[in-house]
């Protein structure tokens, strides 16, 4: 028979396994487990309630099948690369984004590119093989971020494609092959908390297979919502570059707006951004969410983030150097990343 503490630490780990975060969308709100986020949340007039605050940590499962330029992300400590202490580090900081009212933020199936805005992306980073199948490590790093997130109750944006590195893939059926094998996994996996970004700045010029420019996109996201596993499926959405508008057709198969406000120095333009996509003829009253921006000034009175929540969307932060480069430290531990968090702890009353 068991003690009673024992019985006590038994029982609570078997109910962090069950565990089972939820996102959803009803009309221009996210909910988490049937609930708005943020419930009942406002800051200087601004509704927060609904919203989803959130951070670009698109390498959490990175590494690098490119012997000549893995030697370009060995620890100081160390002198390697060690894609399992990366993904070690990242799941240890989650609960301090968490802490801090952040909800979500991006990983991505791909990476991003590990030196910020590289013009050159030498490096082979992604999880798929040529034909479209899943190198099963990079599951298993992915498995421990989303299954920490689960626990936390955050609802992670799965990227699939990025185009630095989907040249990889041999053709349209590997692509589309990638897609059904990442949405499987995580439908199969029964995970409820996943939004899935099909492609990160489909209109982004470096891309090299047409499935994936911004033409073609709207056609893998109807795709993407007919993979069905238990009559489950994703919510879709995908990305343009920085002060770009998706296009209408993309709009019209859209769970969610993802909007990007890299190149934007006037906060006006994020708020103009946010209400031209609205006025679109396909916009039927999605979310519109932020999740890559590289601009900050958190310590002014107007800034991205504070334009973005005066339209009612919701925001992300892209911090190059402290959350793209690789290695990454994963923890708040720049005045810039102090700036993010807490300026997200003070909105949302985390």
């Amino acid at each position: 028979m068991l003690d009673a503490m024992t019985r006590r630490t038994f029982l609570a780990a078997a109910a962090a396994a069950n565990v089972s975060t939820e996102i959803a969308i009803d009309g221009n709100r996210f909910f988490i487990n049937g609930v708005p986020t943020y419930k009942g949340r406002s800051w200087r007039g601004h509704k927060i309630e609904g919203l989803l605050m959130n951070t670009r940590m698109v390498n959490g499962i990175f590494d690098d099948r490119n012997r000549e330029t893995i030697a370009n992300w060995k620890y100081a400590d160390t002198g390697v690369w060690d894609a399992d202490r990366n993904t070690r580090e990242f799941v240890a900081a989650m609960p301090e984004w968490r802490r801090h009212g952040v909800l979500s933020f991006n990983v991505n199936m791909q990476g991003g590119n590990p030196r910020g805005y590289a013009a050159k992306q030498p490096w082979v980073t992604g999880a798929f093989l040529p034909n479209g199948d899943i190198f099963p490590e990079y599951l298993n790093r992915l498995r421990l971020i989303l299954d920490k997130a689960n626990e936390l109750g955050m609802a992670p944006q799965l990227g699939v494609f990025y185009f630095g590195q989907d040249q990889v893939l041999e053709s349209d059926a590997a692509i589309r092959r990638a897609l059904k094998n990442t949405i499987e996994f995580v439908l199969t996996r029964e995970y409820k908390h996943v939004l899935l970004e099909v492609a990160n700045e489909c209109n982004n010029s470096k891309y090299d297979q047409p499935l994936l420019k911004q033409d073609l996109i709207p056609l893998l996201m109807k795709e993407a919502r007919s993979i069905t596993v238990r009559r489950r499926r994703l919510l879709v959405g995908t990305s343009f570059n920085g002060n770009t508008l998706p296009t209408e057709e993309v709009t019209a198969v859209s769970d969610f707006l993802l909007l990007h406000g890299n190149g934007v120095r006037d906060p006006n333009r994020i708020r103009e951004m946010v209400r031209q996509v609205r006025k679109q003829k396909t916009y039927a009253g999605q979310p519109v969410l932020f999740n890559e921006d590289d601009h900050f000034d958190f310590d002014k009175p107007d800034n991205n983030y504070i334009a973005a929540v005066s339209e009612y969307a919701s925001w992300g932060i892209m911090d190059v150097e402290g959350y793209q480069t690789i290695p990454a430290n994963w923890g708040v531990n720049t005045d810039r990343k102090r700036g993010f968090f807490n300026l997200t702890k003070e909105m949302t009353g985390a």
